[in-house]
């Protein structure tokens, strides 16, 4: 029963993949939305469970429509559609000059995503926004979210932008800016793509350096840079992506967060078993 959003500074780092592995592995019903301004990246990645193509019609368009005569969270099942493996997505809007169609209905659409969970089989959300700045559509959506992660890889430069991001979505949620007593104030996470190898060593250089700032946001974890296993969970290679150390270290990472902030409580749908097979492209594990 929670809304949970993803997101980078700049650059490249791999949030949508990102978030398509953490809802995988999330440790109960969860389902991916793209909610990305630019555009979203699943319709060209990922294929249905039917076999065939994803419909573009059928996701963030459909539900901007919807929002203009009103939209509850028990209406959002029919702008979900299912991947290979089971995994629930709201597919993103085509390209960046459809984003006009959801100007002014984000918050609407934040206490949908947060409200989901608490319907019959709903489900926690996971939301890519993609690239958030200071001026991104994306924060009225974020005040509704149980937690906020932002996606970096270990470079110099995208530790100091994110570290930069950190204070800055803190001063806009948790400050007086746009904030509202009825509405939570979400904590604010990092989660670091790097090595394995390195794991343990960038994300105590990057908890240090997150320490001294005045946006109290902190390492939860590490997703593990694996190009092969990027590749299969989206589509353009081979191999087993349950096993792969992308989903591995994914799942790792949505344990963890999940039972810190008490978002893994009994009694909520189970998700399905992996699958025992070799994945197909475009097929994602289950969520």
């Amino acid at each position: 029963m929670a809304l949970i959003v993803v997101a980078a500074d700049k650059g490249s780092p791999g949030v949508t993949t990102s978030t398509v592995a953490l809802a995988a592995s999330w440790p109960r019903r969860a389902l991916a939305a793209e909610c990305d301004p630019q555009g979203g990246d699943l319709i060209y990645r990922m294929v249905a469970d039917h076999g065939g193509p994803l419909d573009p019609n059928r996701g963030m368009l459909s539900i901007a429509i919807a929002a203009r005569r009103g939209f509850e969270a028990h209406s959002l099942p029919e702008h979900v559609q299912k991947i290979i493996g089971g995994l629930e997505v709201v597919v993103g809007l085509a390209s960046a000059e459809q984003a006009g169609a959801v100007s002014g209905h984000w918050p609407q659409l934040g206490r949908c995503f947060d409200h989901y969970g608490a319907i019959p089989y709903g489900a926690d959300v996971i939301a890519d926004c993609g690239r958030v700045g200071p001026d991104s559509p994306t924060l009225e959506l974020m005040p509704y979210a149980s937690l906020v992660l932002l996606i970096a890889r270990t470079d110099a430069e995208q530790v100091a932008h994110v570290r930069d991001r950190v204070n800055g979505l803190a001063n806009r949620l948790h400050g007086t800016q746009g904030s509202t007593a009825s509405v939570a104030r979400p904590p604010i996470g990092v989660v670091l793509i790097a090595p394995p190898k390195d794991a343990r060593r960038v994300a105590s250089q990057v908890g240090e350096l997150l320490s001294v700032t005045a946006g109290g946001g902190e390492v939860l974890g590490v997703i593990a840079h694996d190009p092969d296993g990027a590749a299969a969970l989206n589509g353009w290679g081979r191999g087993r992506v349950d096993k792969s150390l992308l989903i591995r270290s994914a799942r790792d990472v949505a344990q963890s967060v999940a039972r810190r902030y008490g978002l893994s409580r009994v009694g909520q749908p189970a998700p399905p078993p992996r699958p025992s097979q070799p994945v197909q492209p475009g097929q994602a594990v289950g969520a």
